[in-house]
């Protein structure tokens, strides 16, 4: 998201007469002087400040403060797995041994693992233990939350570096999905449907980039045809949801095809991003003549104006220099349609669409695909 300066929160301190604003950058120019975020900062500790200077109750300043430090920690512990793939994976943590999903997630973790994929769960018992087992602690994190039962954390991460604790909800579903590629959902209770739900709703408004959304069960089972079809039913037909919403979510029986689905994802998908009112989309792969004609009339209603667009990077501000080897497409996007904007990645993701290339060096192939 870009960076807007808060004008009203600088004015309220130069009305109040209080010369906190100079003092602040002055601050934080002696802790990191080269830092282009210094503006961002600024605004987070007038922020705190207002607070402060208003103190009109002790529970939300707590509450603020607990949420600040989560997320801080986490920032500063997910930062050594930066660059690497990683797929959240929901359950149930009632799920026994003994239960076919139970092997199933395991072995979804192992297939994962072997994919170069991170495993993220909520660290708990059933398949988020499982997946975890199967992935081993190289490729696992655990995100526990603190709860008067079933907050143990599995034994794969329990008392590791790649187990961090979460006293809010809230901070522990944001990293669930700002840290994932993927997502898997094996059946669950109210939590998973929860998750299920919320990720569809983030990637549906655009809240949260587009990503794989997998529903697994096993074969014969009916927990998620079930809650599709409710869907299907329900909301699709009552028109409280597009058609092509149910792009955004797979229903698969097997391992093997969730696995393959994540990974034909980002076959030649990368990553996307708005720059200010274009959309962008990196791509390993440049589309071929033949394919970005017959886009431009085949997705047109993506596009509110002009057509898309392919080219090389070519130094836009506040794009990442470290992903200046990949393609762009790039166009004005309604922002409206984000199961047609699925249809456009698996599109673009057709080898035949592509212009024929060398294959990508192994250090790039390991570069974060979750940017926006």
């Amino acid at each position: 998201m870009p960076y807007q300066p808060n004008d009203l929160l600088s004015r309220h301190f130069e009305e109040s007469g209080h010369d906190l604003i100079s003092k602040v950058e002055e601050q934080l120019k002696l802790i990191s002087p080269n830092s282009p975020n210094i503006p961002i900062y600024r605004d987070m500790i007038l922020t705190v400040l207002r607070m402060a200077q208003e103190d009109h109750n002790r529970w939300n300043a707590k509450i603020t403060l607990q949420a600040l430090r989560e997320l801080e920690q986490a920032f500063r512990v997910l930062e050594q797995f930066k660059g690497r793939r990683k797929v959240t994976v929901f359950g149930s943590a009632r799920t026994p041994m003994e239960h076919p999903l139970y092997s199933m997630a395991r072995e979804l973790g192992a297939a994962l693992a072997r994919s170069d994929m991170m495993v993220i769960t909520g660290a708990g018992g059933g398949i988020m233990a499982a997946a975890h087992e199967g992935a081993g602690l190289t490729h696992s994190l655990g995100f526990n939350i603190t709860l008067p039962f079933e907050q143990h954390a599995n034994p794969t991460v329990d008392g590791t570096t790649n187990l961090l604790p979460f006293h809010f909800f809230f901070t522990r579903k944001l990293f669930f999905v700002k840290e994932a590629d993927a997502l898997v959902l094996c059946p669950g209770g109210f939590g998973t449907l929860d998750e299920a739900l919320e990720v569809l709703t983030l990637i549906q408004t655009g809240k949260s980039p587009l990503v794989p959304v997998v529903l697994l069960d096993a074969p014969g089972g009916k927990f998620w045809q079930g809650a599709l079809d409710f869907i299907h039913q329900q909301l699709e037909e009552n028109g409280y949801i597009l058609p092509t919403d149910m792009k955004l979510v797979r229903l698969v029986y097997s391992v093997e095809e969730a696995v393959e689905h994540i990974n034909q994802f980002y076959s030649n998908f990368h990553s996307s991003r708005w720059l200010k009112h274009q959309f962008l989309i990196r791509m390993n792969h440049t589309l071929n003549d033949r394919a970005l004609e017959h886009m431009q009339e085949a997705f047109a209603d993506l596009c509110l104006s002009d057509h898309f667009h392919q080219h090389a990077h070519t130094g836009e501000a506040h794009d990442e220099a470290e992903f200046s080897h990949l393609v762009r497409l790039v166009f004005n996007f309604n922002a409206r349609n984000h199961g047609r904007l699925r249809e456009l990645v698996d599109y673009i993701n057709l080898p035949e669409n592509w212009t024929p290339s060398k294959p990508q060096v192994q250090q790039r192939t390991r570069e974060s695909s979750k940017v926006t």
